[in-house]
């Protein structure tokens, strides 16, 4: 890649059924992250030991001794990215990063990570520097509202997990019981951890996500009531228009004539 503010190296996917073990005493010349998607692995950044399971991420800086290990017998994936440049130094330093953070293989940052490996294998007559640049970027900047988020709220990830869920699912329809077999939790289960760590019940949630998407609907299309209370997951124009008055004191309809 041309770009001086970031040079992207290796992107790829690697897959062990064999085991692997590698050691680098003086670490890389670039920084790494590394996903576990599949399997487990053991690895030790510095002088910390980490158990990998599906869905860790790990940060390597560059001089940093790493060593991964995976035991034989088993599958184990992972996403690796080996990257450095300008922009990559300034945002490294930016903020402090923990060594390891743990996400959701559904999240967006697995969907940009395959997008960037697929951009990087083209031939290079067909690829776009510029559109790395800018996935990569989108890739980084993802990951560290993954780790910002994680470190204010201090819940459990299988709560976050529950959240981005209904993020994704919020208009289009869900129920409580897909939620709890999202974060593999019994519904009541589900049910005690969402409303402990964010004061909420999941639907309560859910129409916030609704009901801002509602607005933005009534603000910038010509579409009728009616089809942005089905459009954003409402269901029947009378329970859009209930649960909206109760939120915002007026109606719908009267919301939009004078915003």
């Amino acid at each position: 890649m041309g770009d001086i503010m970031i040079q992207i190296g290796y992107c790829g996917y690697a897959y062990h059924t064999n085991g692997y073990f590698a050691t680098h005493k003086n670490g890389y010349d670039s920084y790494l992250f590394r996903l576990q998607t599949e399997g487990v692995s053991q690895a030790v950044i510095k002088d910390k030991k980490i158990h990998l399971e599906k869905g860790d991420i790990i940060f390597v800086a560059p001089g940093e001794y790493y060593q991964l290990q995976i035991e034989g017998g088993q599958a184990s994936g992972d996403y690796h990215i080996f990257f450095s440049g300008e922009w990559v130094d300034q945002w490294w330093n930016r903020f402090n990063k923990p060594t390891t953070i743990k996400i959701d293989l559904t999240d967006k940052i697995v969907s940009l990570w395959r997008y960037l490996i697929a951009e990087k294998r083209r031939p290079l007559s067909d690829k776009n520097d510029e559109l790395m640049g800018y996935l990569f970027r989108s890739l980084c900047l993802l990951i560290e509202r993954a780790i910002k988020d994680q470190a204010a709220h201090c819940r459990p990830f299988v709560v976050t997990k529950m959240m981005r869920y209904i993020e994704e699912n919020a208009t289009t329809g869900f129920t409580v019981d897909d939620v709890a077999n999202h974060a593999t939790l019994s519904v009541s289960r589900s049910v005690h951890l969402f409303k402990q760590y964010t004061n909420k019940t999941i639907i309560e949630y859910a129409q916030e996500i609704r009901l801002a998407a509602a607005i933005d609907q009534m603000k910038y299309t010509n579409m009728t009531l009616e089809h942005i209370a089905e459009n954003c997951g409402f269901g029947a124009y009378p329970y859009f228009h209930r649960v909206f008055k109760k939120v915002y004191g007026v109606s719908p309809g009267i919301y939009r004539k004078t915003s």
